[in-house]
């Protein structure tokens, strides 16, 4: 076991006040949350990175005919949604409570660092990366984005800000949608975005997985038609027999209502295994790392940290990285 087995031996060993003892226990509690958030959707991530840019039927011809079930490699390595997401963390933990304008300058530095790394090789998208290079040669990031893009790289990000600022959503919604603009400007991207961090935050706060579709197009409300046809498809078809069927109706992922939609469906549909969740999301058509790691995202939020397999934790790349990430995020939102 991890956090309850690690809670009962510290426990037994540990002499403090009742205050004391609740305070750490809180802090743990609330690293367990974080650390759900980001390896879900690292994990998530990295299973669906060998399948990216393939049809279902590809994948079952080349991994059996149920799909890709766990990694093919060890270390399992992540895309650029990991690398984004992970950015967007490291600016949070930079900035905590400050305002909008400081937050989105510690983003920019984050996005720059990750354009240039010599890790940014897993295909990022073009929109991403102009978008950066905009910023990074002094375009402000409200101008910064490419009006018209509408793809999922805004959306496979923002898992972290629906962490942090569980408990603040007007705060939520401000920074999803400027982390969104950055890089793309079409208003169903900003939609998605901010309706994908909201999803993690009532994954958080334990929203039953039936009541969830209603309040997020509550939230997400005269933001975008398109999304709000996207979210309400999956309460149409969630209940086909056939997954697969249903999957395809919603689409492929490339475009960022359908990301969030086809996530979304992958965690109502499977919504007590994380497991089986991101197999879900990773064995679809089209953008299956991103649907993957969306959907990963909430069931880590949902189920926290315990949730993902000990053997996936252990395999994932930078998985003493991502710990530390977690425990830093948590006490900066705990110090909010």
């Amino acid at each position: 076991m991890r956090v309850a087995g690690r809670l009962g031996g510290w426990e037994a060993g540990r002499k403090m006040t009742d205050k004391g003892f609740m305070q750490d226990r809180t802090s743990l509690m609330e690293i367990d949350r974080a650390k759900g958030v980001l390896f879900g959707l690292a994990t998530g991530d990295a299973l669906g990175f060998p399948t990216e840019f393939m049809t279902l039927s590809s994948i079952k011809k080349k991994y059996g005919l149920s799909g890709i079930t766990d990694f093919t490699e060890n270390p399992a390595l992540f895309t650029d949604d990991t690398q984004m997401s992970i950015a967007v963390a490291e600016a949070l933990v930079r900035t905590g409570k400050r305002d909008l304008e400081s937050v989105m300058a510690a983003v920019r530095e984050e996005f720059t660092t990750w354009r240039h790394s010599p890790e940014n090789n897993r295909a990022p998208g073009n929109t991403c990366l102009q978008g950066v290079s905009n910023m990074e040669h002094g375009v402000h990031w409200s101008e910064s984005g490419i009006p018209d893009s509408k793809g999922c790289g805004a959306a496979m990000r923002v898992a972290p800000i629906g962490y942090f600022y569980q408990g603040d959503p007007v705060r939520l919604k401000e920074i999803a949608r400027a982390t969104a603009i950055c890089t793309h400007g079409h208003r169903t991207s900003t939609a998605a975005s901010v309706g994908a961090a909201f999803l993690v935050k009532l994954a958080l706060d334990g929203i039953l997985p039936e009541n969830m579709i209603p309040k997020l197009l509550d939230f997400t409300s005269g933001m975008s038609k398109e999304f709000d046809h996207a979210i309400k498809k999956v309460e149409e078809c969630l209940d086909w027999i056939d997954e697969e069927k249903a999957l395809a109706c919603l689409g492929e992922g490339w475009i960022a209502e359908e990301a969030v939609a086809l996530a979304l469906f992958c965690f109502l549909r499977h919504s007590e295994s994380f497991e089986e969740t991101v197999i879900r999301g990773a064995n679809t058509n089209g953008d299956s790392d991103s649907i993957a790691s969306i959907a990963g995202g909430i069931s880590g939020a949902y189920l926290g940290f315990e949730a993902i397999p000990d053997r996936w934790v252990k395999q994932i790349e930078k998985s003493a990285y991502l710990a530390d990430l977690s425990s830093r995020l948590a006490e900066r939102k705990l110090a909010l």
